[in-house]
């Protein structure tokens, strides 16, 4: 499926139950972040900025945990055996000998219609064809992100909560991550004509590949920014202690 930028028709199902329960899922996570954070933060010692920084981290790591750890478990338990000829023609296909497996076997959200996780996947697969099955550059990443970034963003709202100056440090690997894996995301169909990208109206372009995925890059500097100026301020204070 080659990336198609041209105006079409909308799709039908652009706005669909399952569209909009999966919008409302990510704001449910970002509200139940705040909410969270209401809690955990002082209100009056916590800058704003950084009651930010402790919101978003928060919602990256709901993110990581619930909606990218459903798809990791879709991508290692749930497959059918689709049959020749159509059935198997519409499926993202799996990879030879994945999981030791060498038969026709398909995996990923495209074998688990009916779960709700994984309806929530194919709505954004109809934008990235690859999350629709088990690609393994897209499974390699989002091992990393469940088991990696997801504990240490909530770790960082750990020791914003405690004021540990040690959260900026962490701040800066964990944005690195983030903005490392984003690039190894989309470097591979940048690389072959993004052929499994559908970018052929607004909702495909605008909102599932754009602002969702851009959302992974911007926060993610301006995280390395504010932990940058902390960290450089601590170094200047200890300068100046040295220079009494």
């Amino acid at each position: 499926m080659a990336f198609e930028t041209e105006t079409r028709p909308l799709p039908p199902d652009l706005f669909d139950t399952t569209t909009i329960a999966s919008l409302l899922s990510t704001v449910a996570i970002v509200a139940a972040a705040y909410a969270v954070s209401r809690r955990a933060l002082a209100p009056r010692s916590t800058p704003p900025a950084l009651r930010f920084l402790f919101i978003w981290h928060l919602a990256d790591a709901l993110c990581h945990f619930v909606l990218e750890g459903s798809f990791l478990y879709h991508c290692f338990f749930s497959y059918l055996e689709p049959r020749p000829g159509s059935d198997a023609a519409s499926l993202f296909p799996t990879p030879y000998n994945f999981l030791g497996h060498e038969g026709r076997r398909a995996y990923g959200p495209q074998a688990a219609p009916d779960n709700p996780f994984a309806q929530l996947w194919m709505v954004y697969a109809r934008a990235d064809r690859r999350w629709a099955g088990a690609d393994l550059g897209v499974i390699s990443l989002e091992l990393l992100t469940v088991f990696f970034d997801g504990p240490l963003a909530c770790y960082i709202c750990y020791l914003i909560a405690r004021k540990d100056p040690k959260a900026s440090i962490w701040m800066i690997v964990l944005a690195t991550c983030e903005l490392y894996g984003g690039f190894m995301t989309f470097c591979p169909e940048w690389l072959t004509g993004n052929i499994n990208l559908d970018g052929s109206n607004f909702m495909y372009m605008w909102v599932y590949l754009v602002f969702f995925n851009m959302l992974w890059v911007f926060i993610p500097l301006y995280a390395i920014w504010y932990s940058f100026n902390d960290v450089s301020s601590a170094f200047a204070v200890r300068a100046a202690k040295k220079d009494l």
